[in-house]
């Protein structure tokens, strides 16, 4: 026959390695949400990047543009 004193110590037991388990998971949670995080500004970021690149390209081009077609109507005589 088992003494009373088992199922107190067992329960208890139970009780403390569930709270452990709780704080393990609680930490890989929480590590978990920062990769996500840093995932999501990573890919942020990349994306503005590219989006700046591209505006800085088009408009070094359409300044180009601009220039020649300046320099063209300096050479054309005026009508």
């Amino acid at each position: 026959m088992l003494a009373p004193g088992y199922w107190v110590a067992t329960a208890q037991s139970d009780q403390a390695n569930s709270a452990k388990h709780d704080m393990k998971a609680a930490g890989h949670d929480t590590k978990d949400a920062a990769k996500d995080a840093g995932k999501g500004a990573k890919s942020g970021y990349k994306a503005s990047e590219k989006g700046t690149k591209k505006a800085y390209h088009k408009t070094k081009n359409t300044a180009k543009g601009a220039v020649k077609g300046g320099k063209q109507g300096a050479k054309e005589p005026p009508q």
